[in-house]
């Protein structure tokens, strides 16, 4: 068996459920031109389905799943996306917050084949250390060996959540930094909340907000900024 490399862009964004600047997010996204948008806080509401389709097929991308069924997070794929499974998961809630969730898939890219999953965690300290616990759980079991998870972890490295993820997987921005480190608030960002993890066999070639778009464009379309992660995953 002879074993090559397959490159893939997986790009992570919380869009707000498409409140701001949409014409400033679609040019943001086809500006990136990911393989892969992992979505938190798309449209859960009213005409959510034609919303996200609307908003995927803006962008250049096809559904593959999630959304309101996952409590927010969706994952949009492009071309070179070929899907095997699919699935949502709602994350167990505590009583008074927020449901929280994640959009999960098996996917072949770039030759190689791994998991991918979005989620966005609790705004609660006790509550998101769990949830990260679950989501490394959840992804493992997929049973695939290459593992992307994005998503808006509302806290920053240093703290226990983040630290559990990394503890696991390869923290993208810290393991190979290219752009910016800060995601939010939308001005002036000053915290890393959002980021792209990957397991151990993945070689992470750059990860970070993209340096080549205006501030009058992040500031436009959402309250974070983007991640963007060029990965290099093995094949078989």
């Amino acid at each position: 068996m002879t074993v090559g490399t397959g490159e893939i862009r997986v790009m992570s964004y919380n869009v707000r459920s498409l409140r701001d600047d949409r014409e400033a997010l679609v040019r943001i996204v086809r500006h990136c031109a990911p393989d892969l948008l992992c979505v938190q806080e798309a449209p859960r509401f009213l005409r959510r389905r034609h919303a996200v389709a609307r908003f995927a097929r803006e962008c250049g991308l096809v559904v593959i799943t999630g959304g309101g069924t996952a409590a927010g997070p969706l994952l949009l794929g492009g071309l070179r996306v070929s899907v095997r499974r699919a699935n949502d998961v709602l994350l167990p809630r505590t009583p008074g917050l927020h449901q929280r969730g994640m959009a999960t898939a098996v996917v072949e890219a770039g030759g190689a084949e791994f998991a991918v999953a979005s989620t966005h965690l609790s705004l609660d300290a006790a509550e998101r250390l769990e949830q990260a616990e679950l989501v490394l759980r959840r992804l493992a079991g997929l049973g695939v060996e290459h593992r992307v998870l994005a998503g808006d972890f509302n806290e920053s490295a240093g703290r226990p959540a983040w630290d559990r993820l990394a503890e696991e997987l390869q923290d993208g921005y810290a393991t190979a930094p290219n752009g910016s480190e800060f995601t939010s608030p939308r001005r002036d960002p000053g915290r890393r909340l959002d980021g792209v993890f990957v397991s151990q066999g993945i070689e992470v070639l750059g990860c970070g907000v993209p340096d080549d778009v205006t501030d009058a464009d992040y500031t436009a379309a959402s309250d974070h900024r983007p991640v963007l992660a060029d990965l290099r995953v093995p094949t078989a």
